[in-house]
């Protein structure tokens, strides 16, 4: 009882039964291990209250006593604390540092994973911070210097003058080292004239004035724009000095204009390039260089007729002369005038009173007028204080905005945090649940599956948790298109029958007649919301009923989200139970995130709280709104309203692409797929096409779910229509395979023209989904695909038993014709491709239906091997026809069509290499697939020559056999599963330890050893030898001793040196530029694959990693 007490976790009993000798040892034991595990059990959750609760850093973990396992973890548990202590503290000292404008700090403490992500953004917003600090610094050199040359350029009044004192001050500012002035003279038109220079020396062979269009100058006075020359030849001009002397690179030519008319050009020549600033500055200085030429120009005219003007005064000079005497005849007339004035005095006098009256009037105005003044800025200072108001309130609202970005942040990458560990949880439980060996109990595999499903619980978890931070960054998108609400109900029904079942509930689904067929919105995230609702009410109902019904709203309903109200027609899911009910007071908290209805550490349901949160969320995005209706104790109704027809701009959340493919990681199962059930046969699903809602529910089976779901995986999103829901057991079906929708709209449009069914798949997880539910008769496959492409594609199919019957044609612009046919391929047709050509492959296809058996062609000397050959291959399905040497073997492809052929190298008479030229050489047979079997022993050159021309080369040996086997059922695509029982078992035998895998060399590069264990595991199990590095440094050390290694997995985030710095430095190896480099990372942020790529990579893949993914991935890359 005690036992089972600690295997439950209490830690409170103890055994209390009298006992003596061995007993009594044991009980002491045990009594002294419950101790022990109480203290350590107290210690770990007081350090992971103060540090995950609390906030308090710093605290240890302190077990007196403890030793071995108990120790180490004990020293585990603390050295995590000091880690998150110490880089918590360093994040939060430049942070301090930077709200106090200091930006020459970094963060520098070492972190690995997440942290090094977030320390790295830190850095590079301080970065940030600096280079928008330098553009404003540009701005003030530009804006300085503007108004410098504007004061040195007032007041002057010469041309030549102004001229050198701007080749003097302009020429060094902008970094340039000669310099030309050209002022534009009217001399019968435009010319420009050399006036002033900065470091000039004066050539017989270069002019000195230009017209407009003659030469540079006069090209940029005609076009009255800037001339920029770069990479000047050496001869075109020098610089000297005393010392030496040497040719620019760099000249520009720059247009003076005022009011459109050029007044000016000026060259510069310059060692090295016009600044971006620099130019700028001369744009902006042209102008005003332009104002202040044409504002000279008309002084000196000014200056000219104020001269003519003087000559003429001198003239009037002499007049005056005349004048005076005519003054003294005027003086008499004066006198009389004076009488007269005296009578105007009197007048004025008059006028003068009246003119003080009127300043006293003044006065009083002017008074008032400043009272007015006054009152003004009065106004004006209670205006700015509401400015500041306003700006207030907006920087406090940036602040909340920016704190709850940085809290969306912190939970998107901590769950990503967790992911790493993850990675070897899941890998290894799966491992375990396989028991490839056979040597678990059934036990110990059902302990393995509760540790596989309890990994794939918190994965899902950690998706809630990505979720919600996504919604809160407001980073979700949706993808809107026809869902059937019939296909929506079917799902439902087919999803939660089985749980009703098992809890005795009953289960009603009810769709009302007068709802809509379809309706426009986003299939996933409608099926993820119903779920919700639906998973809610089975879990807090006991007894009696939940019901799903969908009908129209009522017409005049009022909503809370203006979308429903402005929308034509409303449908409603209603969810109802009969199950313990809400109260009224917490009816609102139930939809935040974290919060149920009971909280408390005694509750008596499980659940994180996030999904009514989440589905809140995703009814807001879908343009709807989610009500509930509730009493304790009488059940709830929980119904989710939307439009008829999401409108168009409510297709995303808005914000840029988040943090790639694993930010946006759909929820799903453990990415560790189990092997692949046995495909469905091909049948009509219910309601024709394939239910949207599942299509849309469907996990993704790897961590790029999201990435997968953006793209086009409808073909009726960009308008084609196939024939899924038309196929009927016993149609000829083709699978296009495709991600150009014009050129897949063309192949469906032949199919269908040559009797057969179309369907289409956009991308290759779509083709591979297709595939194994309609199992169609062929497959056209482009290879240029989004999300994995098309080797791996052709890969996944050919290695399946249940697919790598089915024949594929290869139609795509990637010139590699010899590698798909050594894949399996039936045929490699490269874009651009003639009708003609597309005729020729249907007919193909319809040949290779239409003919049932296989036509095998055998060419061997030796008639043992013949027969032994035949007895192995040879059943109903396969003709084979055996010859004993090269002439025989030509004769017979020249009159009869075959689909493979096996080829021994040592003939009589021709041999082996010259038969495989003259097969490839002709055109009717250069795609028959050849497989080499020989005991020869190949040299390098001679193994090189072959790959050229076949598809396979088997050396005979004890397993040549299972192989030559397997190579014909494959190039034949015999059914695996209809070949006899003992053929069928050489055959899982040899796919046990996959033949592509067997003695080849990995190295690991990952700085967790957990994922290295964990990795090992899988890749030894396929017959691998793994070698291993636990950071970059090391990486190149171990590879310059293994340099016979086959491939490397490599992670991106550790320490000293990280994935892209190591990848680079291998590249720059000599002998190991081609070698495959797969990066593997826990967190997948955008720009992260095109990285890896940059860096040198072949591949990328995601963790949690998928195994099957991951051997697909490297499959294809050593096939290379």
């Amino acid at each position: 009882a005690v036992a089972t007490a600690i295997a439950d976790g209490d830690l409170t009993r103890k055994i209390t039964v009298e006992a003596a000798g061995e007993i009594l040892q044991i009980k002491d034991v045990i009594n002294s291990m419950v101790d022990r595990l109480s203290v350590f059990a107290d210690e770990v959750t007081r350090v992971a209250r103060e540090v995950g609760t609390e906030g308090k850093l710093g605290g240890q973990a302190e077990v007196p006593g403890a030793a071995g396992t108990w120790r180490a973890l004990t020293d585990n548990v603390n050295a995590m604390a000091n880690s998150l202590t110490a880089q918590v503290r360093a994040i939060k000292d430049v942070a301090i540092a930077v709200t106090t404008g200091d930006l020459t700090r970094s963060i520098t403490v070492d972190a690995r994973g997440e942290l090094d992500e977030l320390k790295r953004n830190i850095n590079q917003m301080i970065s940030n911070l600096k280079e928008t600090t330098e553009r404003n610094e540009e701005q003030d050199w530009l804006k300085t210097n503007l108004a410098k040359f504007s004061r040195m350029m007032q007041g002057q009044k010469d041309l030549e003058s102004i001229s050198r004192l701007i080749m003097s001050e302009l020429t060094p500012l902008v970094g340039a080292h000669h310099g030309a002035f050209f002022l534009g003279e009217e001399e019968s038109g435009l010319l420009l004239k050399l006036i002033a220079s900065y470091a000039y020396k004066a050539r017989k062979s270069v002019a000195n004035r230009f017209r407009p269009g003659e030469g540079l100058v006069g090209q940029a006075a005609l076009e009255k724009k800037p001339i920029l020359l770069t990479g000047v030849p050496d001869d075109y001009i020098h610089i000297s000095s005393g010392l030496g002397e040497a040719p620019p690179r760099n000249i520009m030519v720059m247009p003076v204009l005022f009011e459109g008319e050029v007044k000016a050009v000026i060259e510069l020549a310059s060692f090295t390039p016009f600044s971006q600033i620099h130019q700028v500055f001369l744009d902006q200085l042209a102008e005003s260089v332009g104002v202040v030429i044409n504002m000279i120009a008309a002084n000196m005219r000014t200056e000219e007729l104020l001269e003519q003007s003087q000559n003429l005064t001198q003239e009037l000079q002499s007049q005056s002369k005349e004048l005076q005497q005519q003054q003294e005849e005027l003086r008499r007339t004066n006198a009389e005038l004076e009488a007269q004035a005296r009578t105007l005095k009197a007048s004025e006098e008059a006028l003068r009173d009246q003119q003080e009256e009127l300043q006293q009037v003044n006065e009083e105005l002017e008074e008032k007028a400043s009272l007015l003044a006054e009152q003004n800025r009065k106004v004006e200072q209670k205006n700015a204080e509401v400015e500041a108001a306003r700006h207030e309130l907006e920087e406090k609202a940036e602040q909340l905005a920016l704190s709850s970005k940085y809290k969306s942040e912190f939970l998107a990458n901590m769950s990503h945090e967790l992911r790493t560990p993850l990675n070897s949880l899941l890998i290894l439980a799966k491992l375990l649940t396989d028991n490839k060996d056979g040597n678990l109990t059934e036990k110990q595999v059902e302990y393995s599956q509760t540790i596989l499903s309890s990994g794939t619980d918190l994965l899902n978890l950690i998706n809630d948790v990505l979720d919600v931070s996504k919604v809160e960054a407001g980073k979700m998108e949706i993808n809107a298109g026809d869902v059937y609400l019939k296909d929506v109900a079917s799902y439902v029904d087919r999803s939660f029958r089985p749980l009703a079942e098992q809890k005795g509930l009953e289960f009603k689904i009810n769709v009302d007649a007068d709802v809509p067929e379809t309706i426009w919105t986003d299939g996933q995230r409608l099926q993820q919301v119903v779920k919700n609702l639906l998973s809610n009410s089975f879990k807090f109902t006991r007894d009696g009923n939940v019901s799903l019904t969908v009908r129209k709203a009522d017409k005049g309903r009022r909503f809370n989200n203006p979308v429903l109200d402005a929308a034509d027609e409303v449908v409603a899911f209603a969810v109802s139970d009969t199950g313990i009910g809400i109260p009224k007071e917490k009816q609102r908290l139930i939809f935040e995130a974290f919060q149920q209805a009971d909280g408390t550490t005694s509750r008596k349901y499980g659940g994180t709280g996030l999904g009514l949160t989440i589905s809140r969320e995703l009814a807001r995005l879908l343009g709807g709104e989610i009500r509930v209706e509730s009493a304790e104790g009488e059940g709830s109704t929980f119904t989710l309203f939307l439009p008829r027809e999401l409108p168009g701009d409510h297709g995303t959340t808005g914000g840029d692409d988040d943090a790639g493919g694993q930010a946006r990681g759909g929820r799903g199962p453990s990415p560790v797929s189990s092997t692949p059930s046995p495909a469905p046969a091909r049948r009509r699903p219910r309601g024709g096409q394939r239910p949207a809602a599942e299509r849309a529910a469907e996990p993704a089976a790897d961590p790029q779910g999201e990435e997968r779901r953006r793209r086009p995986r409808d073909p009726e999103s960009v308008g084609i229509h196939d024939d899924r829901s038309e196929v009927e057991p016993g149609d000829r079906v083709v699978l296009i395979i495709e991600n150009d929708p014009a050129f897949a709209k063309i192949l469906l449009e032949m199919a269908r023209e040559k009797g057969f069914k179309g369907l289409v798949g956009l991308d290759g997880e779509t083709g591979i989904d297709l595939v194994r539910e309609f199992q169609p008769d062929a497959v056209t496959l482009d290879i240029d695909l989004p999300g994995i492409d098309g080797w791996t594609v052709l890969d996944r199919l050919k290695h399946a038993p249940e697919t790598r019957h089915i024949p594929v044609h290869i139609v795509s612009g990637v010139g590699k014709r010899q590698r798909g046919l050594r894949q399996g391929a039936l045929s490699y047709l490269e874009k651009p491709v003639s009708k003609d050509a597309l005729d020729s492959a249907f007919e193909r296809i319809s040949t290779f239906l239409a003919d049932g058996v296989k036509r095998l062609l055998v060419v061997e000397d030796d008639e043992t091997q013949r027969k032994s050959i035949i007895e192995l291959v040879g059943e109903d399905d396969v003709e084979i026809t055996a010859v004993a040497n090269a002439e025989d073997a030509l004769r017979e492809l020249s009159e009869k069509h075959y689909d493979c052929m096996v080829l021994d190298l040592g003939l009589q008479g021709m041999d082996g290499f010259k038969l495989l030229e003259q097969v490839k050489g002709s055109e009717a047979v250069q795609d028959l697939p050849i497989i080499i079997y020989t005991g020869k022993e190949l040299s390098q050159q001679e193994e090189t020559q072959l790959r050229r021309y076949a598809e396979t080369i088997i050396v005979k040996d004890a397993k040549s056999p299972e192989r030559l086997l397997d190579e014909t059922a494959l190039f034949l695509h015999r059914i695996e599963a209809k070949l006899p029982d003992q053929k069928r078992r050489m055959l899982e035998r040899l796919h046990s330890n996959d033949s592509v895998f067997a003695g080849k060399k990995v190295m690991i590069v990952d700085d967790d050893v957990r994922n290295i264990f964990s990795l090992t595991s899988v890749l030894e199990s396929q017959g691998m030898n793994v070698v291993f590095a636990e950071n970059g440094k090391d990486a190149l050390v171990r590879l310059k001793e293994n340099a016979d290694v086959d491939i490397v997995l490599m992670d991106v985030m550790m320490p000293e040196m990280d994935g892209y710095e190591t990848t680079r430095a291998i590249r720059e190896l000599e002998g190991f530029q081609e070698l495959p480099i797969i990066s593997l990372t826990a967190k997948a942020m955008k720009g992260d694959r095109e990285k890896s790529i940059a860096a040198g990579a072949s591949d990328y893949i995601t963790k949690p990693v998928d195994t099957d993914q991951l051997l697909s991935l490297m499959r294809v890359w050593l096939y290379r």
